[in-house]
C-alpha cells in the first residue's frame, strides 16, 4: 500500500482503506504502539478495530472505547500490511510511527507526517473543514461545483488542489481533469466554461481507478499511454510539446503540465522541467516521452 513519493491522490488513499479495513475490522490488537512523541505512552492493545475509513485523502481508523486514529500520508507516509512473521520492507525501523498488530496481520505506518488520537465524536476536528468527498458515500455533485464557483477570480488549477473545495483531488488528477475539459489550469473559474460538467467528470475518473494501483485517464492501461499531459513530455493526443510550469505560492507550487494546443487559456511561459526542479514543488517530477 506504499506509494511513489508523491502526494497520493484520494483513490489511494481509499484502496489502502479499504485494504486495512479488510485486515483489520473485527480484530481485536495484540499490539498497538504510536511511535510519535505526543503518543509514545499510548497502548491500543486490547482494543477492537471498528473500521477504517478514507475521507479525501485523510485515513480514520476507529477503535473500541470511541477512539480514532487518524493519519494523512502527505509526501512520504504510507501504511504497508504483512502477515505476522513476514519481513517489513517500508524502511528502517526508525521511520514507523505506528503499528497496528493483530493475530494474523500487522499494519505499519512508515514516516507517517501526520498521527492523532482523538475521540470518535470530534473526527470532525481533523476533517469537518473538507469539502465533498470524491468517494465518499455523501458525495454531492451540487455543492461540489458550488463550492468549485465560490471564487471566479481563482485559477481553475489551484481551486481543484483545494480540499475544501474538493477532497481527494491531487495533481495528477487535477492536471488530466484540466486537459479533458480543453481549459489550461491558469484559467480563472469565471472563465470556464461548463463549469457544472467539472465535479462529476472528477468524481467519475476517481470512482474507475479506487479498485487499483494504476491511475489512467486516457482508457488506455499501458505504462506510457495512462495519461494525455501528466508527466509527459509530449502531449498524448496531438503529439505536440507538453507546456510545464509552477502554478500556486510558496511553499505549495505544483508542477503544472498543459497542452497548448488542445487547451484554452492563459498560461505562463513554458519552462523545462530540469529548470524547475529546484524550487522543490509539491508533486511528482517523473517525465514520459
Amino acid at each position: 500500500m506504499g506509494h511513489d513519493g508523491s502526494v497520493p491522490e484520494g483513490d489511494t488513499v481509499w484502496l489502502a482503506g479499504r485494504r486495512l479495513h479488510q485486515a483489520l475490522a473485527g480484530e481485536v490488537l495484540v499490539r498497538g504502539e504510536l511511535r510519535v512523541p505526543r503518543y509514545a505512552e499510548v497502548d491500543l492493545s486490547g482494543r477492537t478495530v471498528g473500521e477504517v475509513r478514507s475521507r479525501g485523502k485523510h485515513l480514520l481508523t476507529r477503535l473500541e472505547g470511541g477512539l480514532t486514529l487518524h493519519t494523512h500520508f502527505r509526501m512520504d507516509g504510507s501504511w504497508h500490511l504483512y502477515r505476522r512473521g513476514e519481513r517489513w520492507r517500508g524502511g528502517p525501523a526508525w521511520q514507523v510511527r505506528a503499528l497496528l498488530e493483530t493475530a494474523d496481520w500487522q499494519a505499519v505506518g512508515y514516516r507517517l507526517p501526520v498521527v492523532d488520537l482523538v475521540p470518535t465524536v470530534r473526527e470532525h476536528s481533523v476533517v469537518g473543514h473538507l469539502g465533498p468527498d470524491l468517494l465518499g458515500p455523501d458525495w454531492d455533485d451540487a455543492e461540489a461545483t458550488r463550492r468549485l464557483a465560490a471564487d471566479p477570480e481563482r485559477p481553475v488549477g489551484l481551486a481543484l488542489l483545494d480540499q475544501r473545495v474538493l477532497a481527494g483531488l491531487g495533481n495528477l488528477y487535477r492536471t488530466e481533469l484540466c486537459f479533458l475539459r480543453g481549459a489550461t489550469p491558469f484559467t480563472p473559474v469565471g472563465q470556464v466554461v461548463d463549469l457544472d460538467a467539472w465535479a462529476p467528470l472528477a468524481h467519475r475518473l476517481l470512482l474507475a481507478n479506487r479498485e487499483r494501483a494504476e491511475q489512467v485517464t486516457t482508457g488506455r492501461r499501458g505504462r506510457a499511454s495512462r495519461h494525455w499531459v501528466f508527466e509527459r513530455s509530449v502531449c498524448l493526443r496531438c503529439g505536440g510539446p507538453v507546456g510545464t510550469a509552477l502554478q500556486g505560492d510558496p511553499p505549495q507550487q505544483r508542477l503544472t503540465y498543459w497542452c497548448p494546443t488542445c487547451q484554452r487559456g492563459p498560461a505562463p511561459p513554458s519552462r523545462p522541467v530540469r529548470d524547475l526542479l529546484g524550487v522543490r514543488p509539491i508533486g511528482r517530477t517523473r517525465r514520459r516521452p
